[in-house]
């Protein structure tokens, strides 16, 4: 196996930079949920940090845990739980917590923390991606607020996600998530944080930028919209995914990367590398090797799966739209048998 992801931290920095210009005076959380999307989580935290982001966001509590063993001590955000959740650990840890429902406060008081953690309570404003619904937020708050008063929580922040559909129902969820918090201080809560707007809204959605902004996909260079490039963002992509040559025959040569190193097979049959300076179409798709159109190649050459697009190479961008996904399925899908390097 040769496939390699080659991670470009100084582009990793360019993008925050950039991202956290246009979120200010909003806040900027960086996700690294999914390992980072892929990249690093570990090794694309700090950088982060030093970039512009003053929080981060991870999907779950071992992750953040992970970060905090590594020495990460800037605010951390984890929403999605389960009924083996280590709250305690959470707390411990000054963990920031999302909390979409009675039963998880219950579970979190339980853990007996010791001091109040502070919570995200999450409103559902049209995704359906867990949050309280319009008609279970108040019994949501006023538990939050119950807990708080028996001092196992503080009630930080209120949040959701947007679905990204379209204008008019991003602009319908704003309104919606407005709303929740009027419902919510009318019983008493006053929040010292208010997010919606991650990587779509975050750039194109000013009003929905509210005190912070969680930008996820395109703090890695791949856009989050379909009309437009992240290079035309003025982004760059993070990683590139370059393999080699492993052998030559009449007509085509065989690279040493598959599905099993999570290339999109259904990206097939418009799939392409470059490969001798020059775009080879890509034949077939196997579980550790590819075979693709030879141009005069050699064993040992190195072929480009996808990159920034500077030299002409395929983006992962371009392979989503092959593939009819999106780019963050592209990166996030790239094994972790693939060996990273960072460079800088």
């Amino acid at each position: 196996m040769t496939a390699r992801a080659i991670i470009d931290l100084d582009a990793f920095r360019h993008n925050v930079r950039v991202l956290a210009a246009i979120a200010a005076p909003s806040a900027t959380m960086l996700a690294v949920k999914a390992n980072a999307y892929g990249h690093g989580m570990l090794e694309l935290a700090p950088i982060a940090l030093e970039s512009g982001a003053s929080s981060l966001a991870v999907l779950d509590i071992p992750a953040a845990l992970a970060l905090r063993e590594a020495g990460v001590t800037a605010p951390l955000f984890a929403w999605l739980h389960g009924l083996k959740s280590d709250f305690g650990a959470a707390a411990r840890a000054g963990v920031e917590l999302g909390v979409s429902s009675v039963h998880e406060l219950e579970a979190i008081e339980a853990a007996r923390p010791g001091h109040p953690v502070r919570v995200h309570l999450k409103i559902d404003t049209g995704l359906h991606r867990n949050g309280a619904s319009p008609e279970e937020w108040p019994a949501l708050v006023t538990a939050a607020l119950a807990a708080e008063k028996r001092g196992a929580v503080t009630v930080f922040g209120a949040w959701s996600h947007l679905a990204d559909a379209s204008e008019e129902e991003d602009a319908a969820a704003l309104a919606a998530l407005h709303e929740a918090i009027a419902v919510a201080e009318a019983l008493g809560a006053r929040f010292s944080m208010v997010h919606l707007a991650a990587s779509s809204a975050g750039i194109r959605m000013p009003e929905a930028r509210l005190d912070l902004v969680r930008f996820g996909i395109a703090a890695y260079g791949i856009s989050p919209f379909d009309d437009i490039t992240g290079r035309e963002l003025g982004l760059i992509a993070v990683m590139t995914l370059v393999t080699t040559v492993t052998s030559v025959e009449a007509g085509a040569a065989t690279i040493g990367v598959g599905f099993g190193d999570g290339l999109a097979g259904g990206a097939l049959p418009r799939a392409e590398a470059w490969a001798g300076g020059a775009r080879a179409r890509i034949l077939s798709i196997g579980v550790d090797e590819s075979v693709i159109e030879a141009h005069n190649l050699s064993v040992g050459d190195e072929v480009v799966l996808f990159g920034t697009g500077d030299a002409g190479e395929p983006t992962a961008e371009e392979w989503a739209n092959w593939a009819d996904s999106i780019g963050d399925e592209i990166v996030v899908r790239i094994a972790q048998r693939v060996e990273r390097v960072y460079t800088d």
